[in-house]
């Protein structure tokens, strides 16, 4: 039986596009030699999944994206959608020979023959979950991924322009990104409503998702004079002030004008419970 809770299913067009850009960029995927993403929890339509295709394709030709979903009747109803995209039926948006199928399955990631996924995208899925829940979930994914694989496990808001996600490799959490719609920003801690489950209820004084937030906020205000020459400038501004501050932050300007900010996963792990 398929491991997990049937999601809302409400992740809708070009709802991951940030996510999906940064991954067609990631070395896991462009290095992979068997390049098997599975796009966890697509939700009520395959839509995500054909997304998914559509953006690493340029990236890695020969991807295949396999969507899986824990209710059967979501892939009998992505199936059928890919069956009209494959027929020429559908908007013209998706090429009909896209690299794409669906199959039921949860965190156990069932793959068949034998494959081992060069990534796998758990988006929107995590945050119905208890916080003592995300780790055994984390642990059933990565036990799937290729050696040199990637999990992407995070959250984004209903239209796409506020996301924040982890990267773990099989030995666990590697990464933490926040990507940001810059234009129109008041603060980058509004990303707070969309943390990964694992971080969402630690942002209080004394956690380190908390003093990393502030410290973004404080370098935001600090840059603002920036603006008026474009809130990218103004961005890139405020990730240097972070990385001279000591933060671990990875990556250059390439990514960092994209509204992105990675850091390692150390910087803002939550600290032990103590009983």
């Amino acid at each position: 039986m398929p491991i997990g809770q049937v999601t809302r299913g409400t992740t809708g067009t070009d709802r991951l596009r940030r996510v999906d850009r940064w991954i067609a960029a990631h070395p896991a995927l462009r290095r992979a030699d068997d390049p098997l993403v599975v796009d966890l929890g697509y939700g009520a339509s395959g839509t995500t999944a054909l997304e998914l295709h559509s953006r690493l394709a340029p990236a890695r030709p020969d991807v295949d994206v396999l969507g899986l979903e824990i209710e059967p009747a979501r892939v009998a109803r992505a199936t059928a959608q890919l069956a009209e995209i494959r027929l020429g039926l559908g908007s013209g948006r998706f090429a009909p020979d896209a690299r794409v199928s669906f199959a039921l399955g949860g965190f156990e990631v069932p793959v068949a023959g034998g494959r081992r996924p060069a990534v796998i995208r758990a988006f929107n899925v995590l945050r119905q979950y208890d916080e003592a829940e995300v780790a055994d979930a984390w642990s059933r994914m990565r036990a799937r991924l290729a050696p040199d694989g990637l999990l992407v496990e995070g959250t984004c808001d209903e239209i796409g322009r506020v996301a924040a996600w982890v990267g773990l490799s099989p030995a666990g959490p590697e990464t933490f990104t926040i990507s940001l719609r810059l234009r129109g920003l008041d603060v980058p801690s509004i990303v707070a409503e969309r943390l990964p489950k694992a971080l969402i209820h630690r942002n209080v004084p004394g956690e380190r998702i908390h003093a990393l937030l502030g410290d973004l906020d404080r370098a935001w205000r600090l840059h603002a004079a920036l603006s008026v020459y474009s809130p990218t400038q103004r961005w890139i501004a405020a990730v240097e002030t972070l990385r001279s501050g000591g933060w671990p932050v990875r990556g250059g300007v390439r990514r960092h004008r994209l509204g992105e900010l990675t850091l390692d996963w150390a910087a803002v792990a939550p600290r032990p419970l103590v009983e």
